[in-house]
């Protein structure tokens, strides 16, 4: 199936509603969320049987910057800082507006969830991740994306919102340059359509479609794809046959750190902690610290596109406290041993190599020194028996690039207009990534989906409201 458009004339709906959602992962369902605070009838169409979504794999991890819950920890942060640390990141690529929209709205956004609808968020502060300057990464106990989606689909539920599972929108009803409604196909191949008076697009990226993958990001074409295998770019295809205006296409997440075979995140706490990688020769092949993301790419140009990332077990103590990594533990993807030579015996890896390794790793930490690769391993402290180890490979997470939406996540059109009742937000939108994996700083992929979420659903709804309200 796949998505098109159609013109609104001699269709039918079946039902109506004020506010329609495509896609129901964290940006949808804050979206709708916001909408019906704000007196909208809304609708949420999902194509699979549970709202999981492509955040249901992630770590569940929200940046913000001046909240409440950093003041509390004692975190020292503010929104100019956050926005400087994802220009920086991103090369100065994302639009400036866009960043300070996102950056704006994010902590009202989370401290809205806690206090509205009972998400016991709080800031993660034993770590840092690569390219922020202070502790912001906000999350749930689990520190799971699964449990973020749980929530909010509770939080949904609670607040009467219809959300109608195994649906899948396959085309748009089109009056001029208004959205009418939708085309919704069933397992079945039974088919619906639903009016609406504004839609709001929140059905991520193109990730799960190789062959824009191939068109768009040709070096990530054989990269596994750990996103959700509904992300086949509807929002991407329907923006172009409206005419809206798209950028950053070849932008996305990848990952560094994926457990192979297993299928599990491992957190880049073991990298940033102190830890390293190395191919299946026993040696380092690229700068670790630069990030997880463009960390992808990396791994998967060493030998059959896979590493073992190297830590111990302090490391392990802080990565424990994600679901993801307690559940690589059970599943025994995580090695363990008392020493070097046990490690490369229980890796496989070249014993010689891989103390070489080993070696140069703690000269470097203990004279602060810069390798090669341009890492700098000032301050990381020293690797102490037992030591642990987890093969891995590089994955593509989420497409990053999307439609350009203005600062109430309206669609713009190419000329600059707006497409009157079209909203974009998560992946469906544009990012604030830039180009490439390098300028993706932890956490935007979240960071856009709560930010413009919440921005769409009030200006959706916003719409049903007299003018003088």
């Amino acid at each position: 199936m796949s998505a098109s458009i159609r013109s609104v004339d001699g269709a039918s709906f079946e039902a109506s509603c004020e506010v329609l959602v495509i896609g129901a992962g964290a940006a949808g369902l804050v979206a709708a969320l916001r909408a019906a605070e704000r007196g909208a009838d809304v609708v949420v169409l999902e194509r699979d049987a549970l709202p999981r979504g492509s955040t249901a794999l992630s770590a569940g991890l929200i940046p913000a910057a001046g909240t409440r819950f950093q003041t509390e920890a004692g975190i020292v942060d503010d929104r100019a800082l956050f926005a400087r640390d994802i220009m920086a990141k991103a090369h100065g690529e994302p639009d400036q507006a866009a960043v300070d929209t996102v950056v704006g709205v994010i902590g009202e956004a989370l401290e809205w969830l806690a206090d509205t609808h009972w998400l016991p968020l709080s800031v993660i502060d034993n770590f840092s991740y690569p390219g922020h300057s202070a502790y912001r990464m906000h999350g749930l106990p689990s520190r799971s994306g699964a449990e973020l989606m749980d929530r909010l689909r509770q939080a949904a539920e609670a607040a009467g919102i219809a959300i109608i599972t195994e649906a899948t929108a396959t085309a748009l009803f089109v009056d001029g340059g208004r959205v009418a409604g939708a085309e919704i196909t069933r397992p079945d191949g039974a088919v619906d359509r639903i009016g609406c008076e504004a839609l709001i697009l929140a059905s991520n990226g193109y990730g799960g479609d190789k062959g824009l993958v191939s068109a768009e990001i040709p070096g990530m074409a054989k990269a596994l794809y750990f996103g959700h295998p509904g992300n086949q770019g509807d929002a991407v295809k329907w923006g172009r046959a409206l005419g809206a205006r798209l950028r950053h296409l070849s932008g996305h997440q990848g990952h560094g750190s994926v457990a192979h075979p297993h299928g599990i995140l491992i957190t880049w706490a073991t990298i940033t902690e102190g830890g390293f990688q190395v191919n299946l020769e026993g040696r380092r092949f690229a700068n670790e610290a630069r990030g997880y993301s463009e960390s992808a790419a990396a791994v998967i140009a060493q030998p059959e596109a896979l590493a073992f990332t190297i830590f111990d077990a302090r490391i392990a103590g802080i990565a424990r406290q994600f679901e993801d990594f307690r559940q690589a533990e059970a599943a025994g993807a995580i090695l363990a041993a008392d020493d070097i030579a046990q490690l490369a015996s229980a890796t496989r890896l070249p014993a010689e190599a891989l103390a070489e390794t080993f070696a140069e790793v703690e000269r470097l930490k203990e004279t602060g020194g810069v390798d090669g690769f341009r890492r700098s391993f000032a301050g990381a402290p020293a690797l102490v028996a037992p030591f642990c180890a987890v093969r891995v490979t590089g994955a593509l997470f989420h497409t990053q690039g999307g439609l350009v939406v203005d600062a109430e996540a309206r669609v713009v059109r190419e000329d600059g207009s707006l497409l009157p009742n079209l909203f974009a937000a998560g992946g469906a939108a544009c990012g604030v990534s830039g180009a490439d994996a390098s300028g993706y700083l932890s956490g935007n992929g979240l960071l856009t989906a709560v930010a413009y979420g919440y921005i769409a659903g009030g200006a959706a709804a916003g719409r049903m409201q007299p003018a003088s309200g």
